[in-house]
């Protein structure tokens, strides 16, 4: 028996006025969803415990297995592991996004953070400017670390751990309350956008109509996580397919492998097929029980507000990723349990993570189930079946209890 997470990040929403009182996810057409839900035990679950911030963070880790009460240690750790940072346990981890603020003649504080992602600016160009925020703003005890598209890191030495804002909860809002105490870090982001503003890389960007990448932004600020194996959780030999450096990092601290995907960027138009061929190939050929295929673009579209390029990217898990596994794995011979679902709800007119129970499909090749004739959050609300502690939830997939 295979197993397989296919996790749609933020697919979930709510009700739009635009879409009738649809949700993305039930507006979008999904056929190998719904195909699926049919024969399948589908319900809602909680992945974000009571009391914590709803991220992909904490919410991934659930999904695998981790209850995140026990092993969460902040989001910047966990990426610093997907790019061999080696961390000392005095050592505070922050991620550094690449956002665009407004450009009007004003202070600092009274500028508008217009995006979090800098039109998911390229990990090319981002790493041009990275290297200028690496001159411009040496300090002692502080050092950069590249990473993917918008998303970077900044250890600070013998630091301490500050609640810091995500810029992506404050869209469209003025950053001036926003901003960090700690004067060393609001000193460098205030730096970060003299050096970026007028900065080669992002000139060529407004010439082509793309927002600037005009200063850095700290946040997700946490110490060196200790994860246990999951192959000693589980008895599974496990592997990460994902464009995240978050999800990377967690494989790291897993002890999982991960399979890096030409044309996979975390955004809408990644590589969907290409990372369900990598799934399907892992398991079916490669000596591996467990595959995990994050894909990010429903996240981001939720992030940027744009209700139809919510619907594509789900459209496109549907036909491209899901469609391919299952195809995949039945050429092959394999019997294999699939679960669907996302990690939390990313709702475009919120523009954030929200911290309700996410719909989840549980099919599995070699048993007879009966579900509901749609996937959707509704659909899995009416059936009753409620999981509280969402870790919980991979010891079912597996047919097992995880340690």
């Amino acid at each position: 028996m295979k197993y397989i997470v296919v996790l749609s990040d933020g697919m979930a929403g709510r009700p739009l006025k635009e879409l009738d009182g649809k949700t993305t996810l039930e507006a979008a057409y999904v056929p190998e969803m719904d195909r699926l839900a049919a024969m399948s035990e589908v319900g809602l679950v909680s992945m974000v415990p009571e009391g914590m911030a709803p991220g992909s963070d904490t919410a991934n880790l659930a999904v695998l297995g981790y209850d995140p009460k026990i092993y969460y240690t902040g989001r910047s750790p966990l990426e610093a592991l997907s790019i061999g940072v080696d961390m000392k346990d005095s050592d505070v981890s922050f991620r550094c996004n690449l956002v665009t603020l407004s450009e009007e003649d004003c202070a600092y504080e009274d500028r508008t953070i217009i995006d979090h992602s800098s039109d998911e600016i390229t990990t090319e160009e981002a790493a041009v400017l990275l290297e200028a925020l690496k001159e411009g703003l040496k300090k002692d005890g502080y050092r950069f670390y590249a990473g993917t598209s918008y998303r970077h890191l900044l250890i600070k030495e013998r630091g301490e751990v500050s609640d810091l804002m995500p810029p992506h909860d404050i869209l469209t809002k003025k950053i001036g309350e926003y901003l960090p105490k700690d004067a060393a870090l609001l000193d460098m982001m205030k730096k970060s956008y003299d050096i970026l503003k007028n900065h080669p890389v992002n000139q060529k960007r407004r010439k082509k109509g793309l927002r600037p990448a005009n200063s850095a932004w700290f946040w997700g600020a946490g110490k060196k996580p200790a994860l246990d194996s999951f192959q000693e959780r589980t008895g599974k030999k496990g592997v990460m397919i994902s464009a995240v450096d978050l999800l990377k990092g967690i494989a790291v601290g897993a002890g999982m492998d991960s399979i890096a995907v030409e044309g996979a960027n975390g955004g809408l138009h990644t590589n969907y097929r290409g990372k369900a061929q990598a799934a399907v190939r892992a398991l079916a050929y490669e000596g591996y029980d467990f595959a995990y295929i994050h894909v990010e673009a429903p996240d981001e579209m939720g992030h940027q507000g744009s209700i139809e390029d919510k619907i594509t990217a789900i459209e496109n898990i549907d036909e491209k990723v899901l469609k391919t596994v299952i195809c995949g794995l039945e050429e092959a011979g394999e019997e294999y349990r699939l679960l669907l679902l996302p990690d939390h709800p990313t709702p475009v007119e919120v523009r954030t993570h929200t911290g309700e129970a996410v719909p989840y499909l549980l099919y599995d090749s070699a048993a007879e189930e009966k579900g509901p004739a749609v996937y959707n959050e509704k659909t899995a609300a009416e059936t009753g079946i409620v999981w509280r502690d969402g870790y919980q939830l991979m010891g079912h997939l597996l047919q097992e209890e995880v340690c």
